[in-house]
């Protein structure tokens, strides 16, 4: 488990939270508490009553659905430092998503009532939500757009440019190695793909010298990403 200023630097890097003082992620903090869960073990299922959201502070969250087919649909991964079961919290309703550690996952949980303890106590806390859930829906929003409209190409490099907005924010160009933290077959999930086209699509852009791959690690070329990506 991480330490008292390995977790505020946590929540400093995390997008709910980077707004905050230290003092004010201290206060968080201390409101949390620690949990840990196995390789595909279930953090919890649609429709289940939910009442804390979670951080994950180590491994990797698969948010699933299934279809009426019985079809896994997977629609986000959360790693270290990205929040998840935040809308069940919020609005008191069943959770909307199944939610699955991939690999050994250790999170820090906020419970409703430390929630709404946090919300009267600690300036700038309300906003911060706010924010956050407004770039949910954003992300939400493009999302289906990106598998209504877009080529699978497209729709992976889109994500591959997300991650490395994770991994190096600020950074418009050149070159980043990030970590894709899953199998083709967890990406074809998130991307609404079969495994064989994305693996044919990673091809196409490794064939383009756009990326190229070293076991789990990806070489992006940001400025041909973008290109691909139809947002030059």
């Amino acid at each position: 488990m991480l330490k008292l200023d390995e977790l505020n630097k946590l929540l400093a890097d995390t997008r709910m939270f980077a707004a905050l003082d230290d003092d004010a992620r201290g206060r968080i903090i201390k409101e949390m508490r620690q949990a840990s869960f196995t390789s595909g073990q279930s953090i919890f299922s649609r429709g289940d009553i939910g009442q804390e959201l979670y951080l994950v502070t180590k491994g990797r969250v698969r948010l699933s659905i299934l279809s009426a087919e019985g079809r896994e649909l997977s629609f986000a991964h959360a790693g270290p430092g990205a929040v998840f079961g935040e809308i069940a919290m919020l609005d008191g309703d069943v959770r909307t998503a199944d939610a699955t550690a991939v690999g050994k996952t250790e999170a820090m949980v906020l419970g409703h009532a430390a929630f709404r303890r946090l919300l009267e106590t600690t300036p700038g806390f309300a906003d911060a939500v706010i924010h956050f859930l407004c770039a949910r829906l954003r992300e939400a929003d493009l999302q289906l757009e990106g598998v209504a409209l877009h080529r699978i190409e497209v729709r992976l490099a889109r994500f591959l440019l997300g991650l490395c907005a994770q991994h190096a924010p600020g950074q418009e160009d050149g070159q980043i190695t990030i970590e894709l933290g899953m199998s083709q077959g967890e990406l074809a999930l998130l991307l609404g793909a079969s495994r064989p086209k994305v693996n044919g699509a990673l091809t196409l852009l490794e064939d383009q010298g756009i990326v190229s791959r070293e076991g789990n690690k990806v070489h992006c070329d940001l400025d041909e990403l973008r290109t691909v990506a139809e947002m030059d």
